[in-house]
């Protein structure tokens, strides 16, 4: 958060200076009223002089602006639209209650924006980390039609249900990667330190050694050894991975990858169908160009791969294909859903079809993802039974050999 220095008066009539932080000029204004200082000069304050705990506080504010904050956002705004407080004045109450302290300064900012005569949705288009397309389009569309509280409920119900998924998404994927982890670490620690110990202890009796036993020792010789070297390659590995699912074709190929994965990618695949289902039935309801609404939708999927065939979608309709025949020819549905679009399509009722067709998808999700655990569990048994099978025979079997060589 930028940092002002200012020069004032308090209301004894004593000079002070200070530095508060804020992001516009009119913020530091308001605090200094607050404290019974009239400020007779703000600017910003020197790069060099900005405290580094300053900015590492500012950067983890940053970083902590989460759908949940949003969510409440919407609650708010709701609340306060329906009581009729003027939206400059909520957006300024709320910038100075919120818990999350950048969700405050970007509404500041937002209030301030809107002083100047600028409109809701443009301003929330300047903070695409935080209101994402279909916010904004959600918000032009209430901003110009007067209806502003349906706008930030329609919201506020399709975050909330958007939150929902997620949380049952990773919940069901915590105990997997929790198992995957263990079975790393466990890996590392009998590689690093328990089967050396084995290995001087066997290699003292001269035998020849199961290949169980060999195949423990070799790895584990290799570990040891190249550690660094292994740590070294993993870690840029990881960079560089990162750095390629940041560009376009990484992005691209990575959530194709996500949508082929075993058991998981089908569940995947219906949760974006849903949120594309939902999204384009809440644009249409506003009364957006049917186009527009798929542009919005490709976006709002979060995924590249389907987002692409989304815009093929409008691509078809542009040039005069129905919205049932552009979805036919995607090879994203079910001939269920399809058989529903046209119905919906024939009657008139496209968008009640769509939220229809989004709850479909939503069961479908809730059903698998309380499934996911039951499918994957014997997975995660076989893995951890085969690396104890492993381990025994690699270090109780010569052991065996041994007691049975000495006793014959």
């Amino acid at each position: 958060m930028p940092v002002f220095q200012f020069d004032g008066r308090t209301a004894s009539g004593d000079a002070i200076r200070g530095r508060i932080e804020s992001g516009t000029t009119s913020g530091v204004a308001a605090e200094l009223a607050t404290r019974g200082i009239v400020p007779l000069r703000i600017e910003p304050a020197e790069e060099r002089a900005v405290d580094l705990l300053v900015r590492l506080r500012a950067w983890n504010d940053r970083r902590r602006i989460s759908l949940t904050d949003v969510i409440m956002l919407c609650r708010q705004l709701t609340t306060l639209v329906r009581a009729g407080v003027p939206i400059t004045r909520g957006l300024r109450g709320l910038s100075e209650t919120m818990r999350n302290p950048e969700l405050g300064r970007v509404l500041a900012e937002v209030a301030d924006q809107l002083e100047k005569g600028h409109e809701l949705a443009g301003i929330l288009q300047r903070h695409p980390d935080i209101f994402s397309n279909l916010f904004v389009a959600i918000v032009h569309i209430g901003e110009s039609s007067g209806r502003l509280e349906e706008s930030f409920q329609q919201l506020h119900d399709y975050l909330t249900q958007e939150e929902d998924t997620r949380r049952r998404v990773k919940s069901a994927l915590r105990y997997p990667t929790l198992v995957l982890v263990s079975i790393v670490i466990a890996i590392g620690v009998i590689n690093l330190f328990v089967v050396p110990a084995f290995a001087q202890l066997f290699a003292s009796f001269g035998a020849e050694l199961p290949w169980a036993t060999r195949l423990l020792i070799s790895s584990s010789a290799f570990a040891t050894a190249w550690w660094p070297a292994v740590l070294a390659v993993g870690v840029l590995v990881a960079w560089g991975t990162r750095r390629w699912l940041r560009t376009p074709e990484g992005r691209l190929a990575w959530h194709r990858l996500q949508l082929g994965l075993p058991q998981v990618g089908d569940i995947l695949e219906r949760a974006l169908l849903a949120r594309f289902c939902r999204t384009l039935a809440i644009t249409l309801g506003a009364g957006l160009p049917v186009t527009q609404c798929l542009s919005i939708a490709s976006r709002a999927v979060d995924n590249d791969w389907v987002g692409r065939r989304v815009l093929e979608m409008r691509s078809e309709i542009e040039a005069g294909d129905t919205l049932t025949a552009a979805a036919h020819s995607s090879r994203l549905f079910t001939p269920l859903v399809l058989q529903m679009l046209a119905v919906g399509e024939e009657t008139g009722a496209v968008e009640e079809t769509l939220a229809e067709v989004a709850s479909y998808y939503e069961r479908e999700v809730d059903y698998d993802l309380k499934r996911l655990g039951d499918s994957i569990e014997p997975v995660m048994i076989v893995l951890v039974g085969a690396m104890v099978l492993l381990l025994a025979l690699g270090v109780y079997l010569p052991m065996w050999e041994m007691a049975s060589a000495a006793k014959g």
